[in-house]
């Protein structure tokens, strides 16, 4: 119970009010699919974000502080809540199956 106070404490309140269906429509929205895919998948241009993203905390200062090929998105362009739904939205997208318990591949 401790652990889960403690887990609780340390996350943004942004983060724990995330919502990957508002995450999905924000990803859109700002563009990221066009580098990075409209599943987080990666693309030419961007890296795999899905399934399971780095850790909150490493991707809101990534998102805030990028100094690579990705330009910064600062508070005033993405909203902490937007960025929170977004990682949820990337959180929440599922591994794709191993492509052997496709029937029809397996034939």
């Amino acid at each position: 119970m401790r652990l889960l106070i403690l887990l609780a404490a340390a996350l943004p309140l942004a983060a724990l009010a995330a919502d990957p269906q508002k995450g999905k429509i924000a990803f859109e929205k700002n563009g990221c699919w066009q580098c990075h895919g409209y599943v987080g998948q990666g693309g030419a241009a961007g890296k795999p974000l899905a399934p399971k993203p780095m850790a909150y905390e490493a991707f809101n200062v990534f998102v805030r502080n990028s100094n690579g090929p990705m330009p910064p998105y600062p508070k005033e362009i993405l909203s902490d809540a937007d960025l929170a739904d977004i990682h949820a939205y990337l959180a929440s997208i599922p591994a794709a199956k191993d492509y052997k318990t496709i029937p029809l591949l397996g034939q």
